[in-house]
Order: structure tokens, then C-alpha cells, then sequence
């Protein structure tokens, strides 16, 4: 016996529902589990890895399509695909208590694991371990904001355990090279963003090797650009300045 299916419903399995309700009415739409939040750090870019169908529903798990006419009245377009990114980055990721401990852990672990290759100790310029760091972060009781990025939300962790640890981002080690006539003048302003000056020459030129704070990369990169009218160069020697080993507490 061969069970009928209406024509404006949709089964499907193995799925993430993102609900948005606009214009008094409920949008969802059907994402692969574990892609949505691939999607919204920006690690994910392909929509077609992250929707199961380019389709807008008032209910996934019964596979009721949304109407046309709703859709434009709630979003001003018919266009499925656009519709479906809208409620993609604003909406509502709908997830069990179970899924939702579960991807609370893994995006801890992740934030964690970019901290400890971020940073050194500073005393000794020795890597942290993974799970120094999340002891450190379960010592400060630092909790995940789903909606931040795994990078951001590392930034943030490393500002909290300055407070509490010997931490910082590891150096970058830079050799620059300027013009003569430009040298003194620059040299003045690149000082407060260089760190370390591990060597100095004067000749034709100015050669320095230089150890930075990742942050003011680009602000040195530029001011070095704008101030030489790109007769400068600017050298990565190094990503990260560390000493062999990790970091033991």
C-alpha cells in the first residue's frame, strides 16, 4: 500500500532546524547538523554543505512548506535562497539539552586549543597545553556564547586569563627595512608597537629584527607602506617567537 504525500510537504532526516519568527508568523529551514555554526564563524562558506534543501518551511518536522505569499509579505522577497541565509545568521538554532551540552564542549575545547597555540608564557616563552588552558578558563568560569566566533571568543579568554596567569600572545618576529631619509622620523613612531628590538643596523638603510604583538601587524605594516610610499619592506621571520616544550604549572 503506497502511503500519499501532499505535494507542498517534505520529509527529511538527520536535520538541524533554524526557526525565525517574522511577521507574526514561524519561518524554519533544514541545515545539516553541525554545519550551522561552521556557517556562521565563517568557517563553512558553501551554502549547499550547510542547507539540506533551498526551501522555507512553517514546520520542518512535518514537512509543511512555508507559503509564497507569506514569505514576501514577512521578508519582502520570494527568493527562497535569500530567505533561507536570512534566517540562516538571525535565527534560532533549535537543538536538544543533550546536543546542546555536547556542542557547548567541543566549542570550549576549540577556544581552548586557539588560546594554547596563541600563547606563551611570557617568563619563559613556552606553550600552554590544551588542557592547562581549559582548567584555567574552568577556574575563571568562563562560558561559550554560541553566537561568537571560536576566535573571538579566544581573544576574549586571553584578556580574562591575564588576570589570573602568566599569558600573552606569543611575539611575532619582523625584520624591517626603511629608507635613510625616513629612518629617524619612523623609527619614533614604530616604537611604541615594537615589543623587543633584537638587532639594529644603519646604513643606506634602516635594518631592524624586531619582536610584535600579532595585533599591531597590521598597524606597523601600514605605517611602514604609508610613511615610505612603499619604499619600505616589512619581513615575517616568524609567527610565533617559543621555546621548545610546553609550559608546566
Amino acid at each position: 500500500m503506497s502511503i500519499f504525500t501532499p505535494t507542498n510537504q517534505i520529509r527529511l532526516t538527520n536535520v538541524a532546524v533554524v526557526r525565525m519568527k517574522k511577521g507574526g508568523k514561524r519561518f524554519e529551514i533544514a541545515c545539516y547538523k553541525n554545519k550551522v555554526m561552521s556557517w556562521r564563524s565563517g568557517a563553512e562558506k558553501d551554502l549547499d554543505e550547510v542547507l539540506q534543501t533551498h526551501s522555507v518551511f512553517v514546520n520542518v518536522s512535518k514537512g509543511q512548506m512555508a507559503k509564497k505569499d507569506d514569505l514576501v509579505k514577512a521578508f519582502g522577497t520570494g527568493d527562497q535562497t535569500e530567505i533561507c541565509k536570512q534566517i540562516l545568521s538571525k535565527g534560532e538554532l533549535q537543538v536538544s539539552d543533550k546536543e546542546r551540552q555536547s556542542q557547548l564542549e567541543a566549542t570550549f575545547r576549540d577556544i581552548a586549543t586557539v588560546v594554547a597555540e596563541k600563547c606563551v608564557n611570557p617568563d619563559t616563552k613556552r606553550p600552554y597545553t590544551v588542557g592547562l588552558i581549559e582548567r584555567a578558563m574552568k577556574d575563571v568560569h568562563y562560558s561559550v556564547k554560541p553566537n561568537k566566533s571560536t576566535k573571538q571568543q579566544a581573544l576574549e579568554v586571553i584578556r580574562q586569563l591575564k588576570e589570573t596567569m602568566e599569558i600573552q600572545r606569543a611575539h611575532m618576529r619582523l625584520r624591517l627595512a626603511v629608507p635613510a631619509k625616513e629612518a629617524k622620523r619612523l623609527r619614533e613612531k614604530l616604537k611604541p608597537l615594537l615589543q623587543v628590538v633584537e638587532s639594529e643596523e644603519f646604513d643606506d638603510e634602516l635594518e631592524m629584527v624586531v619582536l610584535v604583538d600579532p595585533g599591531c601587524f597590521r598597524e606597523i605594516d601600514e605605517l611602514i607602506r604609508c610613511e615610505t610610499k612603499g619604499r619600505g619592506s616589512l619581513e615575517v621571520l616568524s609567527l610565533k617567537d617559543v621555546e621548545e616544550g610546553d609550559e608546566k604549572l
